[in-house]
């Protein structure tokens, strides 16, 4: 494919869902940061998979079960190139990105984190990636600190610099890209302040890796999590990739089944790596669909995605502000954010405007989103939240912007 946007005709028809009428309306998707919809490829190797070799992997040698392995397996080297990755051992698959950063967590955070040591994250977190560290510090007696966004929704690194000249840090996790605001973080750069420092960092890649070229081989990030769902994959596959040698000095998870290599009534010994964190019968099915996806997305380009959707952000974003009664949050440079837009229209709660705009066939995002800490620093309980994918329009964008001016009258705004 030479564009996203030069071919998305094409690129919808492998959507069935996208075919759907709402409420007597074109059904228009726009939570994308929430998870994305899935292609016939992918519906397709799923199905294929429990129609022609459903079986257990990495136990039998019957030919149904050796065929299950090798695609489960082809995923995870999918997965190592997608990344960049310099091994299948460093990619292990989980549940979702949350269960991944538990992991981490769990098999790091209880050997390494130790009283009065402090962990750094910042005030536009998903509760994924503060929930997890909150837990181990109050376990630890660690301290977590916050790092502050200004008014755009950025991060201020003089104050990251002064917490690393002044403090016992033994690890940061921050987000790439906020689910909230779109605003991606300059996580090359912060990587390299911190490994100055000697610091691992961890990165929640669960909004930019499906919207980004991610190279962990480039960044040099300790710990990455994403998940299959927001990038065209199905639901229940999580992919942490840790650095070999750190992933070596690390205890399993959950143990059980596959990850053992000899179990005696007085003691295991564990598989290598990466079995050893994948503790019994794994998500098989959604493993191997996700290669489609992986596959999906390769062939449209990263760089092609990313291009349709700062086309379409700057479209929505100039059609937007031309309301008056809008206030939209976030960075205003379309280069430093990626496909996500939170907003509130005048005093409307954005669950009303929600349904609203459901009547409408359009599917949008309200709440707080999973980081009620960012709701706070904005002063206010909740926002309504746009996100694109490959398949969205501008003509879509219109519709939306059309049914907003609807919210606005049925208000008298």
């Amino acid at each position: 494919m030479q564009s996203a946007e030069l071919e998305i005709n094409k690129i919808r028809k492998d959507f069935p869902i996208l075919t759907r009428k709402i409420n007597g309306k074109p059904f228009i998707y726009f939570d994308n940061a929430a998870t994305t919809q899935k292609p016939l490829s992918v519906i397709n190797k799923i199905s294929d998979y429990y129609s022609s070799y459903n079986s257990n992997i990495h136990r039998a040698v019957y030919d149904i079960a050796e065929e299950a392995t090798d695609a489960y397996e082809l995923t995870r080297k999918k997965v190592c190139k997608f990344i960049n990755a310099s091994s299948t051992d460093e990619i292990i698959f989980t549940r979702n990105a949350t269960e991944a950063i538990n992991l981490v967590a769990y098999s790091w955070g209880r050997k390494n984190i130790k009283n009065g040591d402090v962990i750094i994250l910042s005030e536009h977190e998903h509760h994924s990636n503060i929930v997890p560290w909150q837990i181990l510090a109050k376990e630890k007696n660690a301290e977590l600190k916050f790092l502050k966004i200004d008014e755009t929704g950025n991060l201020n690194l003089n104050e990251l610099e002064y917490y690393l000249n002044n403090n016992n840090i033994k690890l940061i996790s921050l987000c790439h890209m906020s689910n909230a605001l779109g605003n991606i973080v300059p996580i090359d750069q912060i990587i390299d302040m911190v490994h100055g420092y000697g610091i691992p960092i961890f990165v929640d890649g669960a909004q930019s890796v499906p919207h980004i070229k991610t190279d962990v081989t480039s960044l040099d990030c300790d710990f990455l999590a994403f998940s299959a769902h927001k990038m065209l994959g199905p639901t229940g596959v999580g992919i942490l990739y840790t650095k070999k040698n750190i992933l070596e000095e690390m205890d399993p998870f959950i143990s059980g089944g596959d990850m053992i290599k000899e179990v005696h009534k007085e003691n295991t010994s564990f598989n290598d790596l990466p079995y050893r964190f994948e503790a019994g019968t794994p998500n098989i099915a959604d493993v191997i669909g996700f290669s489609a996806a992986l596959d999906y997305l390769n062939e449209i380009g990263m760089d092609n995605i990313r291009s349709h959707e700062i086309d379409l952000t700057k479209y929505a974003l100039k059609r937007m502000s031309e309301l008056k009664q809008i206030k939209l949050y976030g960075d205003t440079n379309i280069r430093n954010r990626g496909g996500i837009i939170s907003f509130n229209l005048g005093d409307i709660h954005p669950h009303d405007l929600a349904t609203i705009l459901n009547n409408h066939g359009i599917a949008i995002r309200s709440g707080h989103h999973c980081a009620q800490i960012l709701m706070e620093k904005l002063d206010v309980s909740a926002t309504s939240r746009a996100s694109f994918y490959i398949y969205n329009t501008k003509e879509e964008i219109n519709i939306f912007i059309n049914a907003l001016g609807e919210a606005i009258k049925l208000f008298q705004l």
